[in-house]
């Protein structure tokens, strides 16, 4: 009898090695990267939205970039670079704390595709414990979660909303000093 694909929703489900996992995480990923996209256009902040468009593909360039050839260029680690100093230049006094994963739909989204990113970067890393990985992957995805989280404190600041710091209790900060 002929395997029907309708059964099937990854040929590569049943493999052992982690490359699978890392596979799957980096698609939730770009789906999370969809989603955000989806909550900035309702927003109407066009720089992000834009944004977003040209990362939706490279979510996927870096999944495949494992099992198949490397997709993942110093060019494209360049234009993310520089992304990231845009957006940290409008929200730098906002980031000097941790802040909670709170504000608009867009921001939230964006917050929960920070998460992804680190959970993509997390497999790879067991990926690596397997097989070479090439470095710009991992660069990447750091990268990437860190974008993720400064264009989310950037879409609250368009909305007027304001950060809410989290203060831990497991690890004390030390106190700024009166008088420096």
């Amino acid at each position: 009898m002929k395997k029907d694909a309708r059964y099937s929703c990854y040929p590569f489900m049943r493999e052992k090695a982690s490359t699978v996992d890392f596979e799957i995480r980096t698609d939730s990923l770009t789906t999370h990267i969809g989603v955000a996209l989806a909550a900035v256009k309702k927003e109407t902040v066009e720089v992000v939205a834009d944004d977003l468009l040209a990362i939706l593909p490279m979510a996927y360039h870096v999944n495949g970039s494992v099992r198949g050839k490397l997709a993942v260029t110093e060019d494209d680690l360049t234009w993310l670079s520089d992304r990231y100093d845009f957006y940290v230049s409008h929200v730098k006094d906002e980031i000097q704390n941790f802040v909670l994963p709170q504000g608009t739909g867009a921001a939230t989204a964006l917050h929960l595709c920070r998460s992804e990113a680190k959970k993509s970067y997390r497999v790879l890393h067991k990926v690596s414990e397997e097989r070479e990985v090439p470095a710009i992957l991992f660069d990447y995805l750091g990268l990437l979660a860190n974008v993720f989280f400064v264009m989310a404190v950037y879409m609250n600041q368009y909305a007027g909303i304001a950060e809410i710091p989290f203060i831990s209790k497991s690890y004390p900060m030390k106190k700024k000093k009166e008088n420096q």
